[in-house]
């Protein structure tokens, strides 16, 4: 009989260690290099009173300061499940007067994505340490409108005040204490009435943009007193969107003579001419935007000018991003907001706007006059090192809100876009010779989100599946990639896995969530990564999921997004897979190339003949979400699976599980190299073991050891990924949703084992073949659970042990004898089982 499909019902009682407590382990924590950012980067912001001192802001990737040599520092990786939104920045102001001061105002979405409020974090160290004060509405750091701003200002002649002006309606609000207490200005009335789509029913894009943006005028004040006049931004179109107080915010009025045809992106003054420059699209941005314009407001004469640089045909976007030189008044610049084609867009102007020069030309249809030359060796992914002239390659960039020149360096500039921050140090040569320096000066700054990671036995040691920039094989984790996947090249992948039996096979799928992904979007590697082959039995424009590629490379399980489950095997026609749920977390057997696994609600499946058909076997107690499955890559039928009540275990390709004890809440899950040669694989977890974190157990689950700290939360516990190294015992990765990777290795002696005790419990488990039908997705959540999960164990027996049952242990009474064929295998000082000979 084959041993996977017989019915067996047995009452179960065996010895269970409990773990009574957790210990902490010291890891040494370092970025996966990618070197280029990887996602948006809406704002950039320059100190006016210290030189050098600048920050950048990211939509969910944090706040990052700038270092002498042009690199970055993290500031925000201490958030933590509880802390995640910090990494939604949505505003950033550094103060001119007590340079030290820095704000940000951070939350990720205001819709039902985040069920927080916002909050101000506030630093007196430049960065070092925050203060976060709650605000009594929500901030959206990844919402449409990001890069308009900034949305946060400190008085330059006051500092203890600042006003902020929010989004969904919520006005504009001041603090008179650096920050500590927030009041609503009543006499400021227009909050934004602007609406990207209000038919969409997930509350993204209908929901308000609000204040755009928030300019103090300091030449209208002195020193000590409370600046007079601001000048404030807000998304409306079709009527004033420009206000301005000469009192200080106790009254205000529309700006005479606005343009009130489209959205006012960024307001900059320019404080020797008295001129506010106002960049302008008819879209919030960042992705939409297809005509725009670019005035200056002359203060003293109170008259608007349309210095829009170019028109007519020429006109295809809205403009972003506007810098302007206080060395040189009179000297700005100002980046189209979306030029997807032929390429990003940036205008100079030497004369208040009156001229402009491009930072390209057409010379005549198709070649392009691109005056600079273009260097990527910090992210060498990104493409040529050299200056591209194809059109439609926007090496320039795309999504361009985010542009600054250095109050204390004329020659210093920096913007960002979509993928990364470019800039350099002699920009003046764009008045002179006509030709700069552009580098991607993002190093440090590690952006992107993370959807699938593995750490095959042979080939790089990491490869990963990346959102909007496709994924990388990591062949150093210290240097960045010199190549993404291509053949296909994919904007996002959503997961990735390789085969157990021939490691340098590897799969691919594409994400297509976010972008019109067309064609096959399965792709297979058969030299770990360096090269890649559409799969072209995968059906024309299905796409995402999740990937499980069989032991020996030659069948694919996908669950899709929106089709189901479905197999395919020698690249052949993908067929469904009804007897799997659509929702189910999957994985293929590490050695024997017919099985595969499945995991939906309380259900646990398996898969005897390549993923065609699955029947429900035992069960993951009261789960209502399995997350992960992973599989022992030594031994068959050795499985694990994480779900919303906490992490399950089993010995016999899921007829039966143990629930460990102590874990309440389990997301992602990874087996790396054991502790000692030929001992059990580590166990990684992020999991909630007495809170929320990310913990390593030596000892399949009995005792665990944390392993971050309070500076490297890793932001959502929930959307991360993490795999753990077969080849270096303790190195993990994990893959965050918007601070790029991560690896940890122990820095600090292991902990001695927390203190056991022994219980017993009884389960009964009954196999048998099942065909479900379809469900929705349902959605992890972060919260936490502090129900018990029963615990239960193999079979026991007095007699011969079957094929994958457990053989010895402390307090084990049962069979010590393998049936023939399979060998008693020591995993641990509580778990020995028959594997074959």
């Amino acid at each position: 009989m084959d041993k996977f499909s017989f019915v067996r019902l047995a009452i179960l009682t065996a010895f269970v260690p409990i773990a009574l407590a957790v210990s902490t382990q010291q890891y040494n924590w370092k970025n996966v290099k990618i070197g280029g950012g990887g996602g948006f980067i809406p704002g950039i912001v320059f100190n006016p009173s210290q030189k050098g001192l600048a920050f950048a802001r990211t939509d969910i990737g944090g706040a990052y300061k700038l270092n002498a040599d042009d690199s970055w520092t993290p500031l925000l990786d201490f958030a933590d499940d509880a802390r995640w939104n910090y990494w939604g920045v949505d505003a950033l102001a550094t103060d001119p007067v007590e340079p030290n001061r820095l704000y940000l105002a951070t939350g990720m979405y205001t819709n039902s994505w985040d069920p927080n409020n916002g909050q101000i974090l506030i630093s007196t160290d430049t960065g070092a340490t925050f203060t976060p004060v709650k605000l009594p509405f929500k901030v959206g750091g990844n919402m449409p409108g990001r890069g308009m701003g900034e949305r946060l200002a400190v008085d330059p002649n006051n500092n203890k005040i600042l006003f902020f002006g929010a989004r969904s309606g919520n006005g504009l609000w001041k603090s008179t204490d650096y920050g500590s207490t927030w009041s609503k200005v009543s006499s400021f009335t227009n909050t934004g009435t602007y609406i990207a789509d209000p038919t969409d029913t997930s509350g993204y894009n209908s929901d308000k943009i609000g204040i755009a943006w928030v300019t103090f005028d300091q030449t209208s004040g002195k020193s000590g007193s409370a600046t007079p006049r601001i000048f404030v931004g807000v998304a409306n179109k079709g009527s004033s969107n420009i206000f301005v107080t000469n009192d200080g915010g106790s009254t205000w009025s529309a700006v005479a003579g606005q343009n009130t045809t489209y959205l006012p992106h960024k307001g900059v003054l320019s404080p020797s001419e008295k001129v506010l420059y106002v960049s302008y699209s008819d879209g919030a941005g960042p992705y939409d935007g297809t005509l725009g314009a670019v005035y200056k407001y002359n203060i003293a004469s109170s008259t608007w000018t349309d210095i829009t640089p170019v028109s007519g045909s020429d006109l295809y976007f809205g403009f972003g991003g506007v810098a302007v030189d206080l060395q040189k008044p009179g000297t700005l610049m100002v980046a189209a907001l979306n030029s997807w084609w032929p390429d990003g867009q940036i205008f100079r102007s030497t004369d208040s706007g009156a001229t402009w020069s491009p930072l390209w030309a057409w010379q005549s249809y198709p070649t392009m006059n691109k005056y600079y030359t273009y260097s990527d060796s910090l992210a060498p992914w990104l493409g040529p090192n050299y200056v591209d002239t194809t059109p439609g390659d926007k090496q320039i960039g795309w999504m361009m809100e985010a542009l600054v020149i250095d109050p204390f360096d004329s020659n210093h500039w920096l913007y960002g876009t979509g993928a990364t921050l470019y800039g350099g140090h002699d920009l003046l040569k764009w008045d002179t010779t006509h030709n700069v320096t552009i580098k991607s000066l993002a190093d440090g700054i590690e952006e992107t989100s993370i959807q699938g990671l593995i750490s095959p036995p042979t080939g790089p040691s990491l490869l990963s599946a990346v959102g909007d920039i496709g994924g990388f094989a990591h062949v150093s984790l210290t240097s960045p990639p010199t190549t993404g996947f291509t053949n296909p090249t994919w904007p996002t992948a959503s997961d990735i896995d390789f085969a157990g039996n021939k490691p340098t096979n590897i799969k691919l799928a594409n994400m297509g969530e976010c972008y019109s992904s067309t064609g096959k979007q399965v792709a297979l590697s058969t030299d770990s990564g360096a090269t890649w082959n559409q799969d072209y039995g995968a059906a024309d424009n299905t796409t995402g999921g999740k990937v499980a590629l069989s032991a020996d490379g030659d069948t694919v399980l996908w669950r899709t997004n929106g089709n189901g489950v479905m197999v395919s095997q020698y690249t052949n026609a993908f067929t469904a897979v009804p007897s799997l749920p659509s929702d189910a977390a999957i994985a293929s057997d590490k050695k024997n190339n017919s099985i595969f696994y499945g995991a939906s609600q309380s259900k646990f499946y398996l898969s005897t003949d390549g993923g065609k058909t699955f029947a429900a076997k035992g069960s993951l107690g009261s789960s209502t979400s399995p997350v992960k499955v992973v599989v022992n890559p030594s031994v068959t039928g050795d499985v694990w699976v994480s779900t919303d009540k906490g992490i399950f275990h089993s010995t016999d390709s899921g007829s039966t599980f143990n629930a460990l004890s102590g874990v309440t809440q389990a997301w992602a899950i990874a087996l790396g190299a054991p502790a000692k040669s030929g001992g059990y694989p580590a166990l990684f977890a992020a999991a909630n073991i007495g809170g929320v974190g990310y913990f390593r157990s030596d000892d399949q689950g009995v005792n665990w050891v944390k392993i971050n700290d309070a500076n490297h939360g890793f932001g959502s516990a929930s959307s991360n990924v993490i795999t753990a190294d077969p080849r270096i015992y303790g190195r993990v990765y994990i893959g965050t949703n918007g601070r790029g990777i991560f690896y940890g290795d122990a820095s600090g002696a292991s902990p001695a084992p927390t203190s056991t005790v022994s219980s017993t419990a009884s389960s009964s488990t009954t196999s048998k073949s099942s065909s479900t039908t379809a469900v929705s997705t349902t959605k992890t959540t972060s919260s936490t659970t502090t129900s018990k999960t029963t615990t239960s164990s193999s079979p026991t027996s007095t007699g011969t042990v079957a094929g994958y049952g457990q053989c010895g242990g402390m307090g084990w009474t049962g069979g010590t004898v393998c049936v023939a064929g399979f060998t008693c295998v020591y995993s641990n000082p509580y778990y020995s089982q028959c594997t074959p000979s």
